[in-house]
């Protein structure tokens, strides 16, 4: 029995672009603000906890890197095992672990208890609820996908805004074990959110399938043994190998754009998590009242969330390439930051707090979108497995990183200057994805101009021959 090596590709139905889609955006919603909108609330936290260990700057911090960094480091986990299992087990999973690390890190005696606490269990519990939802909202939006993915990320500024506040407040009524106590209990949300995912067959990321391969997933298992495969078909290696790639694509290790692209994410990870952990402490060394600071933070969201909505707008209207859009809006960032240390009182920080606010939002409401641009929706949920994986050394050393530069000048205004330069040099990178996508394109169109060329040489050769054969 000889089976043909034709390749074939199975396609789902296009996304919906609506309908059960926006149940999927507003748990995409509460899930980027109980993860991200917590973490970056925590500089309340930071506070606290540093008078309360009489501990340094860089060691506070280590607890929000590792939490980050271990969102970033599990992402591929958690598309591998959502594609497994299903993303509402992952996501109603994660939020669990989410909830534990943080009941369980308001009893921590140490520093390096709350690391593995609230750094390395809720992070990981991070890790299994965002990657799903972010994941299955690209499947059910392609033409309104800058709006979804603006409106989804929306979440994170606005329960910002409401928990920095209400953090302050518990941490006042209840120290910060009981706030924190309390922050467990609601991480139990993210289980509903988890709830909310609806999983459609006709919805999944396209396999690349050989004709063999769908032959083989039909015959019973005693026949893989038998003498039905011949030379034509892949071996088990092969079988091995695609099954692998439809859970977790290792194979974008080898795509140029995806990897620059990333290595943009590492150097923007360094400045992104840093300054809304020492906004707080900062705004309290320049003399600024306790809950004035936090309400920076609030400032912060507000603006935040107009950027998102704004600018996911305007990536929605296609009126310049998402890219140069997000070039424009990182370098924007950079500079805020950089200026960060001319403000030292209450009305000064407010500005800066507004200006940082909107850039950031108008910088992380389309990142995803690129991303989808550079890999294609299709491996959409590795990419961002995989993308959230290199960028964690980015945001695993972004906040102790500032914090050694804040401890050796005394000044928390060197945590801000450090993210400016780092998103600065992000910025280089998407230069370099850009002149690639430049360079690409023109291969691209040189092609049937070669062909062209090609075809009119042979005709001419053709032409001589048929000349000489009649003599001519």
């Amino acid at each position: 029995m000889v089976i043909q090596g034709r390749r074939g590709t199975v396609r789902p139905a296009g996304p919906p672009d609506g309908g059960y889609g926006w149940f999927i955006v507003l748990s995409t919603f509460l899930v980027f603000g109980l993860t991200f909108g917590v973490i970056k609330s925590f500089g309340v936290f930071f506070v606290e906890i540093h008078h309360y260990f009489a501990t340094t700057a860089t060691a506070s911090s280590w607890i929000t890197s590792i939490t980050v960094a271990t969102v970033h480091f599990g992402a591929p986990i958690g598309s591998a095992l959502s594609t497994y299992l299903s993303p509402r087990c992952v996501v109603i999973v994660g939020g669990l672990l989410s909830s534990v690390g943080m009941v369980a890190g308001s009893h921590a005696q140490d520093l390096q208890q709350l690391y593995i606490t609230v750094g390395f269990l809720t992070g990981f519990g991070y890790a299994l609820t965002w990657t799903p939802t972010v994941t299955m909202l690209g499947w059910y939006f392609e033409k309104r996908r800058p709006v979804a993915n603006a409106l989804a990320s929306a979440g994170e500024c606005i329960l910002t805004f409401i928990l920095t506040p209400s953090f302050q407040f518990l941490v006042d009524q209840y120290s910060w074990r009981g706030a924190m106590l309390i922050l467990g209990a609601l991480q139990l949300n993210l289980c509903l959110c988890g709830a909310l995912l609806r999983p459609l067959d006709s919805h999944v990321p396209p396999k690349d399938l050989t004709a063999e391969e769908k032959e083989f997933e039909m015959l019973p298992q005693t026949h893989t043994s038998s003498k039905v495969f011949t030379d034509d078909r892949p071996d088990s290696k092969q079988l091995l190998k695609t099954k692998i790639i439809r859970y977790v694509d290792y194979t974008l290790i080898t795509n140029g754009s995806f990897m620059v692209y990333s290595m943009f994410g590492v150097f923007a990870a360094l400045g992104f998590f840093a300054p809304s952990l020492f906004l707080v402490p900062y705004a309290r060394s320049k003399g600024v009242e306790e809950y004035q600071a936090a309400a920076l933070m609030s400032i912060s969201a507000s603006m935040d969330l107009l950027g998102r909505l704004l600018f996911g707008w305007v990536a929605n209207l296609r009126l310049v390439e998402t890219i140069h859009q997000l070039l424009v809006t990182v370098l924007m960032l950079g500079v805020v930051l950089l200026l960060c240390p001319l403000a030292a009182t209450f009305t000064q920080l407010a500005l800066f707090s507004a200006g940082y606010g909107l850039v950031f939002g108008a910088t992380v409401t389309i990142h995803i979108t690129v991303l989808a641009e550079v890999v294609g929706v299709e491996k959409l949920g590795s990419a961002l497995g995989f993308f959230m994986l290199i960028r964690s050394s980015g945001g695993l050393l972004g906040p102790p990183l500032a914090g050694i530069f804040i401890d050796e000048m005394n000044d928390y205004s060197a945590g801000f200057l450090m993210a400016g330069v780092a998103l600065i040099v992000s910025a280089l990178f998407l230069l370099l994805l850009i002149q690639m996508n430049k360079k690409g394109k023109h291969k691209e169109s040189d092609i049937p101009l070669e062909n062209e060329t090609e075809e009119k040489c042979n005709s001419e050769f053709k032409n001589q021959e048929d000349l000489l054969r009649q003599g001519v």
